[in-house]
């Protein structure tokens, strides 16, 4: 299965990473650029066997819409997800975020690194769609992870995320 990986150092402790990538509302519309909406469905806070809806700024007029499920909840150290219901191309689709101590040039701070994997339907239509996909999924991880980067050193967001 294609996999996607991105990682970026943010100099805030682990637990701060991990709590500014899990914002909801306007604190997360504030800085992920791929979300035009997103709540959680039937519960007041992320953790394992919850289900968010998310509708993304990509995909046709009104955006893809997707349903995952937190497969693991782990603060401060990672999340995994698995998209239940998505856009039709997708046979599979899941990811996880690691946040790891990291000391860089005497500052601690924190590695992110976040992965995705996924696989497209019909089979036939994989073997030109996953080369694609791993140019275009790659670059909105890589958009991504980099605005998570700029938000961990907002002052803003980080009050937010606390």
């Amino acid at each position: 299965m294609p996999q996607v990986v991105a990682q970026v150092w943010v100099p805030v402790p682990r637990a701060v990473a991990f709590a500014v990538s899990q914002t909801t509302g306007a604190a997360r519309l504030a800085w992920d650029p791929f979300i035009r909406s997103q709540h959680l469905v039937g519960a007041d806070r992320p953790g394992t066997d919850v289900r968010t809806f998310t509708r993304a700024r990509v995909g046709g007029l009104r955006g893809f819409a997707m349903v995952s499920r937190y497969v693991s909840y782990r603060p401060p150290t990672s999340v995994g997800m698995t998209v239940e219901r998505g856009p039709w191309f997708f046979a599979r689709f899941g990811g996880g975020w690691r946040f790891g101590p990291t000391t860089r040039d005497g500052v601690a701070g924190t590695t992110a690194t976040w992965k995705y994997t996924y696989g497209i339907r019909p089979h036939l239509l994989s073997l030109v769609a996953e080369p694609v996909g791993q140019r275009l999924l790659g670059r909105v991880i890589r958009v991504r992870i980099e605005a998570f980067r700029r938000a961990c050193s907002d002052p803003g967001t980080l009050r937010a995320a606390l």
